[in-house]
């Protein structure tokens, strides 16, 4: 398995996205900001937190064979172990992250995606590519986004709305009917879409928080044809950059209304083919 991935923070933030990988295994993780003004009860911070989940599950996932939501349910178990006697785990607001998991074991890709970071696989003879992710959290979003993407998205009327809308999701978030994320409840693992295919089948495979992948699934500027065709010639910073270019071009969210005008970008592209 050849593996090349680049991560960049939006800018003037800290890079609140995870991206690691062994010989048979990659792990992405893009940690749920905190909007200026909003409490999470967690003196850490969500940086902190993806990447102590991640750095967990990549060690996991090096040393086990188990099934990829036990991993993620013992990790998840770990990291709540390091801050529940400094922080308030039953806050809503606390610190949280999507979870994209693959590994080659055997004969068989193994994945597991929670929450909307997305999981492209090059599947071999296939016409489009297998696109996997999970969209329970724009699901209860959509109907209290109309305040928020009908202002200016460098305005503060904008980021108070969007505090508002985060604010508002909480209520969602870790319960039936809503949408699950890797937080403080092990049980969000059993919530996460898995699955397996035979290796021989998947030529490559891109792993891509969503700061990545609106150059797709947002902007509608590449299929996921043209962003693995991409990721496969000019590498994973080259996808990031086309993501910055179009961020620049709609600066205030007139093309494009979205929460974050800029966000953390992670991509990672594993190859399971060799190089002719």
């Amino acid at each position: 398995m050849r593996v090349t991935f680049a991560t960049q923070a939006a800018p003037g933030r800290a890079n609140e996205d995870f991206v690691a990988a062994t010989p048979d295994a990659a792990v992405l993780l893009d940690g749920a900001g905190t909007p200026p003004g909003s409490d999470s009860g967690c003196s850490h911070g969500v940086a902190w937190y993806s990447r102590t989940l991640g750095s967990t599950l990549i060690a996991s996932i090096s040393q086990s064979a188990g099934p990829l939501p036990e991993l993620l349910a013992e990790a998840i178990k770990t990291v709540s172990s390091l801050h529940d006697d400094t922080c308030d785990l039953a806050h809503p607001g606390s610190p949280s992250a999507t979870v994209i998991l693959l590994r080659r074991r055997d004969d068989l890709i193994e994945w597991l995606v929670l929450a909307d970071s997305v999981l492209v696989l090059d599947v071999i003879d296939a016409p489009e590519p297998t696109v996997i992710c999970d969209d329970r959290e724009a699901q209860a979003g959509a109907r209290y986004r109309a305040e928020m993407d009908a202002l200016d998205s460098g305005s503060d009327a904008h980021a108070s709305a969007h505090r508002r809308y985060v604010e508002t999701l909480r209520s969602y978030r870790n319960r039936d009917g809503g949408f699950w994320v890797a937080a403080t409840d092990p049980l969000a693992a059993d919530q996460a879409l898995t699955g397996t295919m035979p290796a021989d089948r998947v030529r490559a495979a891109a792993l891509l928080s969503d700061g990545a992948s609106r150059l797709v699934d947002r902007f509608h500027l590449a299929t996921w044809r043209e962003a693995l065709d991409t990721l496969d010639q000019h590498g994973p910073a080259d996808l990031i950059s086309q993501v910055r270019t179009a961020e620049h071009s709609d600066p205030h969210g007139e093309r494009w209304p979205r929460g974050k005008t800029y966000d953390d970008a992670t991509a990672a592209h594993l190859s399971f083919t060799s190089p002719e």
